[in-house]
This record gives C-alpha cells, structure tokens and sequence, in this order.
C-alpha cells in the first residue's frame, strides 16, 4: 500500500508553478543543512552526511534545471551552485561542522532572494484572454521564459 503522506506531497510538488517549486527546494535544502548540523554536533556523521547528500541532490537538480543564457546574472549563479556542490561534499566527507554551516550562510540569502522574487512575481497581473495578444502576434514564450 503506497504511504499516503509521499504520494500527498508527490501531488504538491507536481501541481505548483516553478517559482513555488524553486522557493520549495531551497527551503528544503536549508532544512537539510541544519539537521545535518544538528546530526554532526550530536557525534552522528552517518545522519549529517545523509542530510547533506540530500542537499546536495537538490544543488544537483538546480544546476541542470539553470539555464545560465536566461539572464545576465545566470553564470554567476552557476559558479556558486558548483561551489556549494563541492563543500556541501567536502563538509559531509568529513562530519565538518564549521564547513555545513559556511554551506547554510551561502545558501540562506539565496534563498531569501528566491522567496522575494516570487512573492514579486505573484502580483504581477496575469493577463485574460481580452488583454491577450492574438496568436498569430503572440511570442509563444511565457512567464520566466516556459512557453
């Protein structure tokens, strides 16, 4: 029998737009990062180096989810996830405590950033189909470049 739990935030994730999905992972992330503080400063390296093989799975799916063309700050963005892939290693190798925390003041600004841009791009106004160009005049790229 499926966990009822998995399957209910399967739906969630697979149902919101990609700011709120974006907003999400980084959110999971941080959490991640402070449980894998916590397991390290209680002596279990084995739960820390979980927690951030975990964060490290999100920092993965971001880096092949960014398009660095998109916009003017996009190869920055990029050095910084492969920075944050290689201590977020580096920290779990070694139950680094000081290294996992370096990870999470890296990580909180961006995340903050994220959770400002979506909140930003939630009021900006959807246009109805009146407000619509036609077809045969419409770009067929849509908001945040997804067409």
């Amino acid at each position: 029998m499926p966990d009822i739990r998995s399957r209910y935030v399967a739906d969630a994730v697979a149902t919101v737009g990609p700011a709120r999905l974006l907003t999400m992972l980084y959110d999971r992330m941080l959490l991640d990062v402070d449980r894998a503080v916590e397991s390290f400063e209680a002596g279990d390296v084995v739960t820390g180096r979980g927690h951030l093989q975990h964060a490290q799975e999100i920092v993965a799916e971001l880096i092949v989810s960014l398009d660095e063309q998109a916009w003017s700050g996009g190869p920055q963005l990029m050095a910084i996830y492969r920075y944050l892939l290689g201590e977020l290693i580096s920290a779990g190798s070694r139950g680094d405590v000081e290294r996992t925390r370096a990870c999470r003041s890296l990580v909180e600004p961006l995340a903050e950033a994220w959770h400002e841009a979506a909140r930003s791009l939630a009021q900006v106004p959807i246009p109805t189909p009146a407000d619509a160009p036609a077809l045969e005049t419409a770009t067929a790229v849509g908001l945040l470049g997804v067409g």
